[in-house]
């Protein structure tokens, strides 16, 4: 099989999970477990953030043992079978959650999360295997577009769904798209078998592991000083996708199709603001371009507290989209570049294990102001309060090949 083969498989993966991202976390599950499952209380917020939270704590926790299976296993494909169909058969189960449901509700929606998350440790492995070093940032690129491209065919494949307000029927349909594109990457892509010669347990492997990264990351200062940054900001970006379809729905009073409408917008911006704001990070450097998009944020945040129309959180959904991707491949394209090259797959575990424990306070914050308040709008402008932080220690931040 041909290199550019290997390559469009693998993104097809990427373009098949994003169906469960748009469909589930994002958009439809995140709106009808608000509005139906916990019958429009405001402390539904408080329990999708809950859910959303202990998924990201139990990702976070096996990341780096799934990391080490990753590296000293043999069947990486197998364990990535694993955690998709677990998410599929979650997703696709969504169907039989009603209103009252709540227990169930946050159960299915974990397991599906967890399948989702912990897949991707696996998926990712696969990249050295299908491209030479000096292609990775393009490669990974490719995945990321064909992600984006991902949701907008299911956006378009669940309209008719929405129109027809069979909000329920569109977690399975979600579930068939995750499973159909998926499926030409355990057809096709051979898993590189290597002999696992360590006697040590997996999981004392991943424990050794995370230790050694711990111990190390006192050595590299600047590095440190990036990824407590990373775990601000992106702490911020990771709550603001979690709620938006929640947020829109519940304060602005969008509908179904008035919110396709919207992540329609978000993630077209999201294609262009990835490849302009890539374009300008090779220019300026990833630290400064990383700068811009956390001010796109911070207005971001605000524009959505002060808006009182719909037509306003258009112009917020426009500014998010440029800013989500290239905030996201930025930062990775900076680790990259901080990274000692024998350290790579060390220290890039921990950046997984930052950006996924990263993903459980931003939430809670949400959910817990929202409950206390009853106001979404004090919710929502209290997580500009990471992108403030992790604004101000990227300041301290040196880019290697940019001097302050």
């Amino acid at each position: 099989m041909t290199s550019k083969k290997k390559i469009f498989i693998w993104t097809l993966f990427d373009f098949a999970n994003t169906s469960f991202s748009i469909v589930v976390v994002t958009f439809l599950y995140a709106v009808y477990f608000k509005k139906v499952v916990a019958q429009g209380q405001p402390i539904g917020d408080l329990y999708w953030s809950l859910g959303t939270s202990i998924a990201m704590i139990i990702t976070a926790i096996i990341s780096p043992i799934l990391g080490a299976i990753a590296d000293y296993s043999a069947g990486k494909k197998r364990f990535l079978l694993f955690f998709t169909l677990l998410c599929i058969t979650a997703t696709a189960s969504l169907f039989f959650v009603n209103s009252g449901n709540v227990f169930w509700g946050i159960i299915i929606f974990i397991l599906a999360n967890v399948g989702f998350e912990a897949g991707l440790v696996f998926y990712d492995s696969f990249l050295p295997e299908i491209t030479e070093p000096k292609n990775y940032g393009r490669v990974s690129g490719y995945g990321f577009a064909m992600g984006y491209l991902g949701s907008l065919a299911t956006l378009a494949i669940i309209y008719p769904f929405i129109q027809a307000e069979m909000i329920k029927e569109s977690f399975p349909v979600a579930a068939l798209f995750f499973l159909i594109f998926s499926l030409p990457l355990f057809i096709y892509l051979k898993d590189n078998r290597k002999k696992n010669v360590e006697h040590e347990s997996y999981f004392k492997i991943g424990i050794t592991r995370v230790w050694n990264t711990l111990s190390h990351l006192k050595n590299y200062k600047n590095l440190a000083t990036f990824l407590l940054a990373y775990f601000f900001y992106i702490e911020g970006v990771n709550t603001i996708i979690f709620f938006s379809g929640n947020y829109a729905s519940t304060t602005l009073g969008f509908s179904e199709t008035e919110l396709l409408i919207f992540f329609l917008t978000v993630q077209t911006t999201a294609i262009a603001g990835s490849v302009i704001l890539g374009i300008v990070a090779d220019s300026i450097g990833q630290k400064k371009t990383i700068v811009i998009t956390l001010v796109m944020w911070l207005l971001t945040v605000l524009i959505a507290f002060l808006v009182q129309d719909k037509n306003g959180f258009y112009v917020v959904g426009l500014i998010a989209g440029a800013a989500m991707g290239s905030s996201q491949s930025t930062s990775r394209s900076l680790m990259s570049k901080l990274t000692p090259p024998e350290k790579k797959t060390e220290f890039f575990g921990f950046y997984s294990l930052f950006g996924k424990s990263s993903a459980v306070i931003g939430p809670l914050v949400f959910g817990l102001v929202s409950f206390i308040s009853g106001d979404q709008r004090l919710a929502i402008i209290s997580i500009g309060f990471f992108f403030i932080v992790g604004l101000i220690i990227l300041t301290q931040v040196k880019d290697p090949d940019y001097a302050k």
